[in-house]
């Protein structure tokens, strides 16, 4: 196949850690993100499930939507991170999770590894992520570490470092929205276009 213009839009996949009741609620009680979706749990009991140093971050700004507790499943925390999340409300939680209870999709209780359980409405993580497509290697484009995986490098008409491939959504932008997505996908679009007729 050849031709004289690309557009790479071919998405992420996520990597979700191996959990009881996790995976079965991606995308309902199990969020990635509060901006995308995730208002409509305010005001209830909510989690966030430590992986990565970001996660911190994550706790810190889903305190406005209610009552957070930052789950570490085992992991360590420095205390400049715990002093912010103290300053933000967010109650920490050492503990490893055993597995997520509640009629599904819905998530009413996280299950403690010594038994202990958290009433709970939502529980957000940054899933680990990966192109969804080898494209991008093949073709030779730059691809840069992301806080939670790859990014394809794009100036601002979402062109990549190889001339005349273009790259749009998720997997040209941190962070991820459905919105940006979409605007991107435009972007990149007339930025091909114009390439084509006035190039």
């Amino acid at each position: 196949m050849t031709a004289r213009k690309l557009i790479l839009a071919f998405g992420l996949r996520d990597a979700l850690p191996d959990m009881p009741g996790l995976r079965e609620r991606w995308g309902e009680t199990v969020l990635h993100c509060p901006y995308c979706h995730g208002i409509e749990f305010s005001d209830q009991p909510l989690g966030v499930l430590y992986r990565m140093p970001m996660s911190v971050h994550q706790a810190s700004l889903i305190a406005e939507w209610g009552p957070t507790t930052l789950y570490l499943n085992g992991a360590g925390l420095s205390e400049e991170d715990a002093g912010m999340l103290a300053g933000r409300g967010v109650t920490v939680e050492p503990a490893a999770i055993a597995r997520l209870i509640g009629e599904r999709p819905g998530l009413s209780e996280i299950e403690l590894s010594d038994g202990r359980r958290h009433a709970i409405a939502a529980l957000y993580l940054a899933p680990e992520s990966s192109l969804g497509s080898p494209l991008a290697e093949q073709l030779g484009v730059e691809v840069e570490d992301g806080p939670i995986g790859p990014v394809i490098r794009t100036d601002g008409d979402k062109m990549t470092s190889v001339p005349g491939v273009y790259a749009a959504g998720d997997i040209a932008r941190m962070p991820h929205s459905v919105s940006w997505a979409v605007a991107d996908g435009v972007t990149a679009g007339v930025s091909a276009h114009r390439a084509l007729v006035f190039g």
